[in-house]
């Protein structure tokens, strides 16, 4: 063996792969927002705000939600959902047979989501992955936001979007949901939110200006104001951020559930997602997007559409 051919060519894959891990680390992080009424997605680059591209989907993407880095999109009107990878941006499955799907939750695992599907009063489990359904479970009807706790063994769904009731199920098999029962807030309850401890669950309002933080037993342990409802919630580690479409604000708070800031957004950005360091959200019927830090700082705002309903973030 010459060996010093060998180490040239063991020191040339070394650095081959090391190139390939840098690549991969420094992918750009996109924001994927809905065009609700383009039938398309708009790809706008995090961190500069510019837009990238448009992609045609089906027509009314409605809500859309990272699974590991798939992009699961909810077509409410047309019964199906679309599968989008995250690193090519394009859609790489459609399925059908749902009866008016409205959002999603995406397990830890990057495989499994679950998506609410209103018409049918059903819990379906999906492999994003395999692109298939695996189960459907019933739950109630007007099934709409749905959230699932850091172990990805519980789920809870609001009935509505001003709920009385609100679903909660077992998901430690993903492939087989199992209702558990129902839980009965003091309003009508619109956002669920799991809280990064899977200690609480933050539910917003449909009705009133107010939130509700509950156990996962269905103890409420604090009530905290809020603007104009509904609100919609997002976290990261050690902070809630709540949106008012109606009054135009994004609170920031802490787990404790005391207010740290405020920041005036459009009127309409209703749904909110944090991640990557950065939160988004969309306006419905203004179709601007708003991307701001982990303080509340508005970096970018961008008229993305004629209307714009929901946002997530992927690695492309």
């Amino acid at each position: 063996m010459d060996r010093r051919r060998f180490l040239v060519a063991a020191a040339a894959v070394v650095v081959a792969r090391g190139r390939l891990a840098a690549a991969a680390g420094s992918r750009r992080l996109v924001v994927l927002a809905t065009a609700d009424l383009e039938a398309r997605l708009v790809a706008v680059d995090l961190t500069t705000g510019a837009i990238l591209e448009h992609i045609p989907t089906t027509a009314y993407p409605r809500s859309i939600e990272t699974v590991g880095n798939t992009a699961v999109v909810a077509h409410s009107e047309m019964g199906a959902v679309s599968l989008v990878d995250g690193a090519t941006r394009r859609i790489i499955r459609v399925l059908g047979g749902f009866g008016e799907p409205r959002y999603t939750a995406g397990h830890r695992d990057g495989r499994h989501a679950f998506v609410t599907d209103a018409g049918r009063g059903e819990l379906v489990a999906l492999d994003v992955k395999a692109g298939a359904v695996l189960a459907r479970e019933p739950v109630g009807l007007l099934a709409r936001h749905v959230s699932i706790n850091q172990a990805g063994t519980r789920i809870w769904t609001a009935l509505g979007s001003k709920a009385e009731e609100i679903a909660t199920v077992d998901v430690s098999n993903p492939a087989r949901p199992r209702l558990l029962g129902h839980l009965h807030p003091p309003f009508l309850a619109h956002d669920v939110v799991w809280a990064p401890d899977s200690e609480h669950v933050w539910v917003s309002s449909g009705d009133s200006r107010g939130l509700l933080v509950y156990t996962p037993t269905g103890r409420i342990v604090a009530r905290l104001p809020a603007d104009g409802p509904p609100q919609h919630i997002s976290f990261d580690r050690t902070t809630a951020y709540v949106t008012s479409g109606l009054s135009g604000t994004l609170r920031r708070h802490s787990l404790d559930g005391r207010r740290l800031s405020l920041t005036r957004i459009p009127e309409g950005s209703y749904n909110v997602q944090y991640a990557h360091g950065h939160v988004v959200t969309p306006a419905l019927g203004g179709g601007s997007l708003c991307i701001l830090d982990q303080a509340g700082t508005l970096l970018h705002r961008e008229q993305i559409a004629n209307s714009s309903h929901d946002a997530c973030i992927v690695r492309s």
